[in-house]
């Protein structure tokens, strides 16, 4: 297959505040191959946002990444002057958010931004080419659509919006946090549907955060989960689901709702994510784990990894009941 696009090896970040330094991530490390849509999974303040903000290098005070490597095309992107990184940012990998309304400037048309955008990464905006990109993500009128102010807009046009400017630049790496998260969930299955068109007709590669295993299931081809700063288990989307190692991915998978689920309450994993302040020995997953074992609770585990017979894919878990 090549060498993977994005290689992340034991990224670790700290916040630093007045009452001592949060671990938001405790030594990340994931693959992704080109041409795929890779899912990172997990609860809130699973260290998921935090990951891909450090590939752009756009880690928020008081934030540090203290150790680790983020290879890009085998370029390590965290030996980069803020100069250096600006090549790669918006211009070979893009970022849409979460919140739409949040990213887009107010003040000025959709049009004027993209072409922004595109001046900035390529030198030069084509009005033409913006207009193609509009009708590339599916919104209607797209003459319209560039004089238009975002706030004209409904969430899920000027998410799609987004999409065309982080197209803008031809990047071949697009992350995706949480891009449906504020849309309904007619919408939000446009922009899942819109987003896997894109990779297969324009060759991208995609890193889609999400908190929604579902979605992971419709959309990826390979996922990372995530649990308090660390990668708990990765694989394909098909071996995870149908055959999930960790307790934790094995909970996430049990809240989903299903059809004999109707009319009854729906599963939940006890417990809280560790605090990022706290110093965590052994697994941090040990005090919600009902398999937990004392060792769990004294030492960390090691990554286990086996191969599935059929099609040679890793599936790789981090969880003494594997070793």
């Amino acid at each position: 297959m090549g060498r993977p696009l994005l290689q992340i090896q034991d990224l670790r970040m700290v916040f630093h505040t007045p009452v001592g330094k949060l671990k938001a991530l405790r030594g990340i490390s994931l693959t992704v191959d080109r041409g795929q849509i890779f899912g990172i999974v997990g609860e809130s303040g699973c260290g998921k946002t935090m990951t891909a903000r450090a590939i752009l290098g756009l880690v928020p005070h008081p934030g540090e990444v203290t150790e680790g490597h983020i290879l890009y095309n085998g370029e390590d992107l965290l030996r980069l002057n803020q100069h250096e990184i600006r090549k790669f940012r918006g211009k070979r990998i893009a970022m849409i958010f979460q919140n739409p309304q949040a990213a887009l400037n107010p003040l000025f048309t959709i049009g004027e931004q993209i072409s922004a955008v595109m001046k900035q990464n390529r030198g030069v905006a084509d009005i033409d080419e913006i207009i193609d990109l509009i009708k590339d993500t599916g919104l209607p009128n797209p003459e319209k659509i560039i004089k238009s102010y975002p706030h004209r807009l409904s969430g899920g046009m000027q998410q799609r919006a987004m999409i065309a400017m982080a197209l803008s630049s031809e990047p071949e790496l697009l992350i995706a946090d949480e891009p449906t998260t504020a849309l309904d969930v007619t919408i939000q299955a446009q922009i899942l549907e819109l987003l896997t068109k894109l990779k297969e007709e324009k060759g991208l590669t995609i890193l889609f955060v999400t908190h929604n295993m579902g979605v992971v299931a419709e959309t990826c081809d390979s996922v990372a989960v995530f649990y308090a700063g660390k990668v708990v288990e990765q694989g394909t989307v098909r071996d995870i689901f149908h055959s999930p190692k960790h307790p934790y991915t094995q909970g996430l998978l049990a809240t989903l709702p299903h059809p004999g689920s109707r009319g009854k309450d729906l599963a939940t994993i006890p417990g809280v994510v560790p605090s990022g302040f706290a110093d965590i020995p052994g697994c941090p997953f040990a005090s919600r784990c009902r398999y937990v074992m004392e060792i769990c609770r004294e030492q960390q585990p090691i990554w286990t990894e086996t191969r599935n017979g059929s099609t040679g894919f890793s599936h790789k878990v981090v969880c003494f009941l594997h070793e």
